[in-house]
């Protein structure tokens, strides 16, 4: 499967100028990937605005995202703010060019961002399937919590995290992406923004794909818009998988609420 990593600047809380990018970008893209991967907040940039731009999942951007992965024939992947059960979500899409939808709610909320004072949490992990891969969502803060993307048993061969992560912790962004993949053995896929948001927040990119043996495969350079495909192998990944099973000998937990 080839992958495509988005690494843009993102027009503050313009969901117009947004897409509008995307689709230019995407029109370059056709024929060439099979999955696009955007940063976090792909639409808005990291805005705690949510009751001006929040939207129902099957509102007007998803509709428009469902669109362009049919007309491209490429999946999206990457996070927009939705309404939900009287609040709001910072949730995780993929869209399929044959019309499937999988949606994951961020799990861990960024408290030093007020992102919990304005989201809700999601409890699900859902694991996506596509053309014979098995992914697992993930979204910015979650990437600080190794539990909550532990690959048991193998249930996943990608790991996805769409992201608004400040230039300012970026030693922390490249050293977990690279141990999430050693850890889970999988192949890892990070995708950031650059330039600067409506808050002044400063954001260099790193956006990267790790092998499951921690091998960069694909990056885009950093403070600049770009993009990098990759093709990525499901037979090498058994194969590492099954001369070197470092998970057979993983412990088992339970993953508990966190009422904090």
């Amino acid at each position: 499967m080839r992958i495509t990593l988005l690494q843009t600047d993102i027009a503050w809380e313009d969901k117009q100028e947004n897409l509008r990018r995307l689709r230019l970008n995407l029109e370059k893209l056709q024929g060439e990937t099979h999955l696009a991967i955007l940063p976090e907040t792909f639409d808005t940039g990291f805005s705690m605005n949510t009751a001006r731009l929040a939207e129902p999942t099957g509102g007007p951007t998803i509709g428009l995202l469902q669109q362009y992965a049919s007309k491209y024939d490429i999946a999206l992947a990457g996070s927009t703010i939705v309404c939900h059960e009287g609040g709001f979500r910072n949730r995780f899409f993929f869209l399929t060019p044959g019309g499937e939808a999988t949606y994951y709610d961020k799990r861990h909320l960024f408290r030093m961002g007020n992102e919990n004072l304005h989201f809700s949490a999601g409890t699900e992990r859902p694991i996506i399937h596509y053309r014979e891969f098995r992914i697992l969502p993930q979204v910015c803060y979650d990437l600080r919590f190794p539990v909550w993307s532990r690959n048991v048993g193998c249930e996943y061969d990608i790991l996805i995290y769409a992201a608004c992560w400040p230039a300012s912790r970026r030693l922390v962004w490249d050293t977990l992406l690279r141990a999430r993949a050693l850890e889970n053995q999988c192949y890892v896929c990070g995708v950031n923004r650059v330039g600067t948001d409506g808050n002044g927040v400063h954001y260099d990119g790193g956006s990267v794909v790790y092998s499951p043996k921690g091998e960069r495969l694909a990056s885009v350079a950093d403070d600049h818009e770009g993009m990098a495909t990759v093709r990525i192998d499901l037979e090498s990944l058994h194969t590492f998988r099954q001369h070197f099973p470092v998970w057979k000998d993983a412990d088992s937990f339970l993953i508990t609420k966190n009422e904090g």
